[in-house]
C-alpha cells in the first residue's frame, strides 16, 4: 500500500450500529447495565462489520529505537539503554512480556533503529533503518527517504501478522520527547502540554528538556507535511507504527494504542487516512499527563486507569481482558436457546468472521 493512497474506510454503519445496540439492550435486560463495555462492544462490532466480533491470534508489537536528542541528555537520566530494554522484553524480565503471555498476546519486539546491537531472539524483528536518528535540534532527525522506508517496513510487518488485533507501543531513549514534538507540530498544541508527567519532574529538568525541544521546534518551523514532520522530529519507531496502523486499519483490524509515541504515530496516520481512528482503542502504561492531552486530540480516554508506571505496552496487556469481554457480550452470552445471534434481515450483507449460526 502506498503511503499516499489509503484504503481505510470508515466503520460507520447506522444499520449495524442499531442492531448491535438492540442486541446489547436485550443482554442488559438479563445481565444489567454494563457501563463502558457496551460502547466498546459496539466499536468492535463495527470494526469487524459483524454482530459477532471474534479475535484470532492477537499481537502486541513493541517498536524500539534511539533518538539523537539523547546527545543533549534528553531521556537518558536513570533509564536503561534501549538495547537493554529490548533484551529484557525478549527474555520476559519485564511485566509487559509476562502479562502478554498469560493474556494470549503474541509479543514481538521490533528493532527499528536501536543504537546498539540487540541480542538475536525468535521474537525479535530486525528492521533497523539506522543506528538511531540524528539530533533534531541541529538537523532533520531522519531523511524523508528514511521516513518512507520506516513506514514501508511497518506496513510489511502488519501485512505479515496473522491475527486481526494488534497492540502497539514505542520505546527508546528520547522517544517520548520526539513524540511530543510530532504531536505539538501536527496538532498546534503547545509543547509543555505533552511534557508534564504525573510524577512531577524537577523544574530545572523540565526547563532543560523544554529548551532543547523548543530549539528543535524552531529549527524545523517550516515542516508541516505529516511525513516531513515525522522526518524532522520523529523516531524510526514512530514511523514504523504509522505503517502498521495504516495496514491494520485497511484490513479492519483492531488497533490498541498505548503511550505517547503510539499517539504520535496515530496523529501522522490520521493525516494520511483520517478514518484510521475508527479502528483504535486506547490504553496507558503510566500517569504521564501529556497522555491526557494526546488522548484528548482523538476525543478518547484509556480503557483502564490503574496508576501504574511501567514500560509502554503494559497497559494494553492489562486491558486486553476488557476487550475480549466486550466482544464476548456479543458472541458468547446465550440468547434463549441460541448461543449466538443471527444477522437481522436489514443488514444481511454483513459478514461473520467465522460461520453464521
Amino acid at each position: 500500500m502506498s503511503v499516499n493512497r489509503s484504503l481505510i474506510t470508515s466503520t460507520s454503519n447506522p444499520l449495524l450500529e442499531q442492531a448491535l445496540r438492540r442486541k446489547l439492550q436485550r443482554r442488559g435486560e438479563v445481565t444489567g447495565m454494563l457501563g463502558e463495555l457496551e460502547p466498546l462492544a459496539v466499536r468492535l462490532g463495527l470494526i469487524q462489520n459483524t454482530l459477532k466480533p471474534r479475535f484470532r491470534s492477537p499481537q502486541i508489537a513493541i517498536f524500539a529505537a534511539d533518538h539523537g536528542l539523547a546527545v543533549d541528555g534528553i531521556g537518558v537520566s536513570g533509564r536503561p539503554s534501549t538495547a537493554q530494554l529490548a533484551n529484557q522484553l525478549l527474555t520476559s524480565q519485564l511485566p509487559v512480556a509476562v502479562f502478554a503471555r498469560i493474556q494470549g498476546l503474541e509479543l514481538s519486539v521490533v528493532d527499528c533503529g536501536v543504537a546498539e546491537s540487540v541480542t538475536p531472539h525468535a521474537r525479535l524483528l530486525a528492521r533497523k533503518i539506522a543506528h538511531g536518528t540524528r539530533n533534531s535540534r541541529v538537523a532533520f532527525a531522519m531523511s524523508v527517504d528514511q521516513a518512507h522506508a520506516a513506514i514501508r517496513a511497518g506496513m510489511e510487518i502488519a501485512d505479515s501478522m496473522v491475527g486481526n488485533a494488534v497492540a502497539c507501543a514505542g520505546i527508546g531513549v528520547g522517544s517520548h520527547e520526539s513524540a511530543a514534538l510530532v504531536l505539538s507540530r501536527l496538532s498546534g498544541v503547545d509543547l509543555p502540554s505533552f511534557l508534564t508527567s504525573g510524577a512531577g519532574p524537577r523544574a530545572d529538568d523540565l526547563a532543560n528538556v523544554l529548551a532543547v525541544l523548543q530549539a528543535a521546534h524552531a529549527r524545523h518551523k517550516d515542516a508541516v507535511d505529516p511525513v516531513e514532520v515525522l522526518a524532522a522530529f520523529g523516531g524510526f519507531e514512530i514511523a514504523m507504527m504509522v505503517g502498521l496502523m495504516l495496514v491494520a486499519g485497511s484490513k479492519r483490524h483492531l488497533i490498541v494504542i498505548d503511550g505517547l509515541p503510539a499517539c504520535a504515530a496515530l496523529m501522522v496516520a490520521t493525516r494520511i487516512a483520517p478514518a484510521v481512528t475508527d479502528y483504535c482503542v486506547y490504553c496507558r502504561s503510566h500517569s504521564h499527563q501529556g497522555l491526557d492531552t494526546a488522548h484528548g486530540l482523538f476525543g478518547a480516554s484509556p480503557l483502564l486507569e490503574l496508576g501504574i508506571e511501567s514500560t509502554d505496552g503494559t497497559g494494553s496487556t492489562l486491558a486486553w481482558p476488557l476487550v475480549r469481554s466486550a466482544a464476548a457480550l456479543l458472541t458468547e452470552v446465550a440468547e434463549g436457546e441460541d448461543a449466538g445471534p443471527t444477522l437481522p434481515a436489514p443488514i444481511s450483507t454483513i459478514t461473520e468472521p467465522d460461520t453464521l449460526q
